[in-house]
């Protein structure tokens, strides 16, 4: 065994203390690779163990199996190689911690040089990182971070780097996942995984794939593109251990996202989220991650394309929750629906499930069809935008369409828009009042046919309109409000299972998002096609429009209006601006709002209820999250928020007026007072 022991200082700048580096290598492979006196690459490998320590308190110890190139000498000769890829591992280790601690003197060229010189990166990732060689700031915006894998997964934006969406990235993604369910002996139930029509999502639910397969967890993938609810189905129907699926959801073109379920097909929610968060963290080294051949994962029965056989079984359970088919069949010819699936995966499986259900006046927005990835006829794909319909109600204006729909990219949320006839004009619903029309549709009908649970429960979310409450007491329906995210919705599904408290009736957020039946755990907006154009048909057959049914909704619950603001800050700096500003709100909470009064202030980080008045604390018994809410006089309410998947800080709005033209006015005064916060 061949022993060396060097001492250097760390190249770019000096760091305080010299890298001590002790390796160790076996002579197993000293002679592998001779070739007319060449170096040629290793089909095996070598085994080395290194020791590295910054004269401090932080010291790393590796054993490693070294694939590079092996020279004519042997195993002494290829220690030269073999040094500059573990000085390079120190300087990135070392310089990694120092950026975690806050150190100013971290180097993000550091990082950004290795990946450049480090034979494990691809040459295309090379090529396009020595296009921005002279552009210090792009170099520290792709490399200051590791990009986040939260508790939803990953999102960001394409690109080589530590802080972008690669297969790099998604390889350590996965590797983590694959360590923690190993850990829990789970690898034998395997992982299903869609993708939506997102630029690089074929290649890196591909990538993900594999990474498992290398793991020896058998994965089940999509032969293409699937809307994310599917996804949850999937598990569910497969009986998978996890799931994961490769989608930016609504953002704009430029970003890609990483979301992970688990077994009961809901997102991965606490404990279990800080747990794979924590194997994801723990993998230094992007090399360090396993994959393996594509037919190399088939021939050992480890890699499973699905077939048509998973749409039939979706198809089938989304028709059982249809509530009325009679009024279907009787309405749905004089129903005219105008639909876009805004580029995505929505297109093939909304068409089939309308047709199926006898909508046969179903007229798409060709221009948005087909799935792409750069999303050409919209500059964000996202239906609460309104300027994503503008197709959409250009072709609704030419064919006198009674409902408008748009759904996101990957499918789980679900635009509106219906012509008011009174007026002629199409009025578009925000995701409270889709929520409220579909909400009250599905207690009313499953009241009057005897299906409505005595212990039924209604699940939304802290920041969703609050006539929900009024209809859930109607009703006789507990009501139970979550974080925001839909996994907390779908968790509670889980909840409900296991101690039989309640039975769940229906959940929506505000964000677009619902979810009818339990088919799967996640917001679906296919489903929620389906059960608008279904309330739309039974509107019909009682010379009504989704309009009328709205202001019905109104006049008996009261004049409930939300909104909603966002500021976008974008970089390290914006991220550290939010964090002041909620910081802010936190030590100086403010004793009235737009001359309203603070009569409750809620800090869900600290987990704490505050009455303003008494000065009382009490629990908020939900978890732990970055979010002030503020509850005031005249039946107001105002929340803050970071975005966990947008660089955005969130100002959520609502109020209650005795009419429209008094709830527009309210709605409007508090909402520039709460612009003003920030």
């Amino acid at each position: 065994m061949a022993e060396h022991r060097c001492r250097n200082r760390m190249p770019g700048g000096d760091l305080g203390n010299d890298i001590l580096l002790y390796l160790s290598c076996t002579p197993e492979r000293r002679d592998a690779g001779r070739e007319n006196d060449k170096a040629k690459p290793l089909s095996g490998g070598a085994q080395f163990s290194f020791y590295i320590s910054n004269g401090g308190d932080k010291q790393h110890s590796c054993d490693m199996l070294y694939y590079g190139r092996e020279s004519p000498g042997g195993c002494d000769s290829v220690i030269s190689d073999l040094w500059i890829w573990a000085y390079g591992v120190c300087k990135y280790i070392f310089s990694k911690e120092m950026y975690m601690k806050g150190d100013k003197r971290m180097d993000a060229r550091s990082i950004y040089e290795f990946w450049l010189e480090d034979s494990y990166f691809d040459e295309d990732t090379k090529a396009e990182l020595g296009g921005i060689a002279g552009d210090a700031g792009e170099i520290e915006e792709r490399f200051y971070r590791e990009l986040e894998f939260g508790t939803g997964g990953l999102r960001g934006i394409i690109g080589a780097g530590t802080n972008r969406m690669n297969i790099y990235t998604v390889r350590k993604a996965t590797q983590g996942l694959a360590n923690f369910i190993i850990k829990e002996k789970a690898q034998e139930k395997g992982v299903a995984i869609a993708y939506d029509s997102r630029n690089m999502s074929p290649e890196f639910a591909q990538e993900a794939a594999l990474c498992l397969a290398a793991n020896g967890i058998r994965a089940y993938i999509f032969p293409s593109l699937r809307p994310t609810p599917m996804l949850s189905f999937t598990v569910r129907n497969l009986g998978c251990t996890a799931g994961i699926v490769i989608t930016a959801s609504h953002n704009p073109p430029e970003y890609n996202g990483y979301k992970v379920y688990w077994e009961d097909g809901a997102q991965i929610t606490a404990p279990k989220d800080k747990e794979i968060i924590g194997e994801v963290n723990a993998i230094a080294d992007y090399a360090m991650v396993k994959t393996m051949d594509k037919e190399a994962a088939v021939a050992a029965g480890l890699y499973h394309v699905l077939g048509e056989e998973m749409d039939d079984r979706y198809m089938e359970a989304l028709k059982k929750l249809v509530l009325h088919p009679e009024i279907i069949r009787e309405t749905a010819g004089d129903l005219k629906i105008v639909y876009t699936p805004l580029h995505g995966t929505g297109n093939l499986p909304v068409r089939r499930l309308l047709r199926e259900l006898g909508f046969t006046n179903v007229y798409v927005v060709k221009e948005q069809e087909l799935p792409d990835g750069n999303f050409p006829t919209v500059a964000y794909p996202n239906p609460e935008d309104k300027n994503a319909f503008a197709l959409t109600l250009k072709l609704a204006e030419e064919v006198d369409a009674d409902v408008v729909l748009a759904t996101d990219p990957d499918a789980d949320r679900l635009g509106v828009y219906a012509k008011d006839t009174k007026t002629g004009r199409y009025v578009s619903f925000t995701g409270n009042m889709s929520g409220m029309l579909l909400l009250e549709y599905q207690l009313a009908q499953r009241k009057a046919m005897g299906t409505l649970p005595e212990n039924g429960a209604v699940v939304t979310t802290i920041v969703s309109g609050k006539m929900a409450r009024r209809i859930a007491d109607a009703y006789q329906m507990e009501l139970i409000e979550t974080l925001t995210g839909f996994k907390y919705i779908g968790e509670q599904i889980k909840i409900f299972e296991q101690n039989q408290e309640h039975e769940y009736v229906f959940g929506y957020e505000e964000s677009y998002g619902c979810l009818v039946g339990t088919h799967a755990r996640d917001k679906d907006a296919v489903v929620a096609v389906m059960a608008i154009c279904e309330t739309a048909a039974y509107c019909k057959s009682r010379g009504m429009t989704l309009c009328d049914k709205m202001q019905e909704l109104y006049e008996t619950y009261g004049y409930y209006k939300e909104a909603l603001c966002t500021v976008t800050l974008k970089g390290q700096d914006g991220a550290k601006q939010i964090a002041a500003m909620l910081e802010q709100l936190r030590r100086d909470v403010p004793r009235d709002i737009g001359g309203l009064k603070v009569t409750q202030f809620r800090d869900y980080r600290e987990a704490v209820k505050v009455d303003m008045t008494s000065g009382r604390k009490t629990a908020t018994g939900l978890p732990k999250s970055n979010v002030l809410y503020f509850e005031l006089g005249d039946a107001a309410w105002c929340c803050i928020r970071p975005s966990g998947t947008e660089p955005k800080i969130k100002f959520y709005i609502g109020v209650r007026g005795a009419d429209e033209e008094d709830a527009d006015a309210k709605l409007r005064s508090l909402t520039e007072a709460v612009k003003c916060l920030g």
